[in-house]
């Protein structure tokens, strides 16, 4: 079991802005900037590109439902949208909001963030989506 699907389970906290029937959402711990959401699928595969074709156009839809709830809740130009899936063997697509495009930078992380502040955000981003 992944890290993911024990979040998901609710085994392991997070902050959590979206889910449905098959995908989930929830802030990154180590994000590149505030408001760095994580959309994964509910069913563990490790390599995006072996979702199915059926699944992975939902988890795009269901990903575009949050980020358009993040432009809401969070003042930025664009949300960027990243797949890089090397760190945990559960695919995932990273939703990044953007003032520029030095906000998408993997390398330069917020170092120890507020959890108060991370809180206010999910709770933000949660009040804006819409299934």
């Amino acid at each position: 079991m992944t890290i993911f699907s024990r979040i998901i389970a609710g085994e392991i906290p997070c902050y959590k802005v979206a889910e449905d029937d098959r995908f989930f959402a929830f802030l990154d711990i180590n994000p590149v900037n505030w408001g760095h959401t994580l959309v994964v699928p509910k069913r563990e595969t490790d390599y995006i590109f072996d979702i199915d074709d059926e699944e992975l156009a939902a988890m795009i839809v269901f990903s575009k439902k949050v980020a358009k709830a993040m432009k809401e809740a969070i003042t930025c130009r664009k949300i960027g949208m990243a797949v890089l899936g090397l760190e945990v063997p559960h695919a995932h697509i990273h939703l990044v909001p953007l003032k520029n495009e030095g906000d998408m930078d993997f390398a330069h992380k917020i170092s120890d963030p507020d959890p108060e502040k991370m809180k206010q955000i999910a709770k933000a981003i949660s009040d804006k989506f819409e299934a």
